[in-house]
């Protein structure tokens, strides 16, 4: 490949990292084509974006982005998912990917500009997805109105049911004609 159109690359590419929250960097040796595609349609769905690349290419990409200190001791067959979006939904989606192909080897990531390691991953793919943070949050806001609402329409039905007993047991007489 000559010079010019890795640079291309490298800089399609740092356009794309530099908007990146998460980045996510494996070694894929082995892996068969299948397993590949499988892997780009689960990160397509996550809302990450997948790519193979060569090291130097990565290298050159990451210079002054938050992944360029974890970049210079690549070895091997590297690829990137990142993500500019929600970092829990790609570390699920690469976590849950990895457990059933052990053909993926996390090398290392970067997540919100912090370098993070296998244990970090793992912590991060156990947390809920921010829409069901955001979820619980509105319930939360939502339910002191609820309870609110609740004890009012409570007195409101204990007083309909002492008038309605009352009634039945006629101790609400017209007391005007005696």
């Amino acid at each position: 490949m000559k010079r010019d159109v890795k640079q291309k690359k490298a800089d399609d590419l740092r356009n794309e990292l530099v908007a990146a929250r998460s980045v996510i960097l494996s070694g894929f040796e082995g892996i068969t084509v299948s397993q590949d595609f499988e892997l780009r349609r689960k990160l397509e769905d996550a809302g990450a974006k997948y790519r193979v690349a060569k090291n130097t290419v990565i290298e050159r990409a990451a210079h002054d982005t938050p992944i360029a200190s974890v970049v210079e001791t690549l070895r091997g067959t590297t690829s990137l998912a990142y993500t500019a979006t929600d970092p829990v939904t790609l570390a699920k989606a690469i976590t849950t990917y990895a457990k059933e192909n052990p053909v993926l080897v996390f090398k290392t990531g970067v997540v919100e500009g912090r370098v993070i390691s296998l244990e970090d991953l793992n912590a991060i793919a156990a947390l809920p997805s921010r829409d069901e943070l955001l979820s619980r949050a509105m319930f939360l806001v939502n339910s002191p109105a609820q309870r609110v609402a609740s004890a009012l329409a409570g007195v409101a039905r204990n007083l309909a049911c002492v008038i309605q007993q009352g009634i039945k047991e006629k101790k609400f007489q017209d007391t005007a004609g005696s």
